[in-house]
């Protein structure tokens, strides 16, 4: 250990003076002594990204084989147990250990390398903070001329104290047996916002839509406020609980029959584990017990699979489910989605 901290230091060094010379360089250190400097972009799930000018393609390193990090840019910095920084960092006092973040507005605090589970770099502009995902897919098949378009979007922003999501999601399908033609469609989204309390708890407010021709919807929105946990928050997965209230209003494509109102309750749980190579597998179910209408219940249920290529492309796996044990008359109890998607993310 202490033959690594000498390393470390010595190299520490090293990376300043040279780094002197030139603004805006990062600069990282691995376990087995390799020197990467150039362009941090961004830690997540366990991975830490720098673009070089040595390379066309981007380093992509398990942040537990970092023992030095230094930027020159300020950083969205978040830990496991919850706190939030926003500034450049550096290792301390060349302890592969521990990270000295310049908060820019609390200060300087020295912070366990291993505690980091989220880094992005930004800059003093809207754009920077953006996340962005999106793919299509399409499939046609020869019996009864079937043709299913599905299309998938995800945006993200966040900040030291609010998180914002938006996502959109769409299946049309199209069947022509006998010259008849048949068309099914399914188009759901949403827009949420988390507020960041203190360590890992956070306030919410989200509204979501959902059109279904399988339950008679021509829109069920519905708008929630809560409060949630980071039960698990690390560099290998998260585990998250959230609960409050909601109000449910739907329109139904069938003109004789009334919108529908209620106010529910809903409790709910998100697991996300990335620790597995390529490979990000994300899920979660959230229930709905009705407080106006007497024994009604619904259940959405969601399960992502995504596996990443080169070039930020990536295929993903989706599976949606909607239950409700009270529909209206005629419509299904349950409808769901099995989307087989390619896209790309900024």
């Amino acid at each position: 250990m202490k033959a690594r901290v000498i390393i470390v230091t010595l190299l520490s060094l090293m990376l300043l003076m040279g780094n002197s010379m030139y603004a805006q360089i990062d600069s990282l250190i691995m376990t087995s002594g390799e020197v990467l400097a150039g362009e941090v972009k961004d830690l997540r799930q366990g991975v830490i990204i720098i673009e070089t000018d040595y390379s066309d393609s981007d380093f992509k390193v398990e942040w537990d084989k970092v023992v030095y990090i230094n930027t020159e840019r300020n950083f969205l910095v978040s830990m496991s147990n919850g706190d939030r920084y926003h500034g450049p960092l550096m290792t301390a006092g060349g302890d592969p250990a521990k990270v000295r973040i310049d908060d820019v507005d609390t200060g300087p605090v020295t912070v366990n390398i291993i505690d980091i589970v989220f880094l992005k770099s930004v800059d003093d502009n809207f754009l920077s903070r953006i996340d962005l995902l999106m793919s299509v897919g399409y499939t046609m098949t020869k019996a009864n001329e079937n043709h299913q378009f599905s299309a998938r979007l995800n945006a993200g922003y966040m900040s030291s104290k609010i998180g914002v999501n938006l996502y959109f999601s769409a299946v049309r399908s199209i069947q022509k047996p006998d010259s008849v033609t048949i068309s099914t469609k399914r188009t759901e989204g949403g827009l949420g916002f988390r507020f960041f309390i203190i360590k890992d708890w956070f306030a919410l407010i989200s509204t979501d839509f959902l059109q279904s021709t399988e339950q008679k919807l021509d829109l069920r929105a519905l708008t929630k406020g809560g409060i949630g946990n980071y039960i698990v928050n690390s560099n290998r997965m998260y585990f998250v609980i959230a609960g409050g209230v909601a109000w449910n209003y739907e329109d139904y494509n069938d003109i004789t029959i009334s919108d529908r109102n209620s106010a529910e309750a809903f409790a709910g749980l998100e697991y996300n584990i990335f620790d597995i190579g390529d490979l990000d597998l994300k899920t979660s179910v959230y229930g709905y017990p009705s407080i106006t209408e007497s024994g009604r219940f619904r259940t959405d249920f969601t399960f992502d699979l995504k596996y990443e290529f080169p070039l930020d492309f990536f295929i993903n796996l989706g599976f949606t489910l909607n239950y409700d044990n009270k529909p209206i008359e005629g419509a299904s109890s349950s409808d769901y989605v099995l989307q087989t998607t390619f896209g790309w993310e900024l």
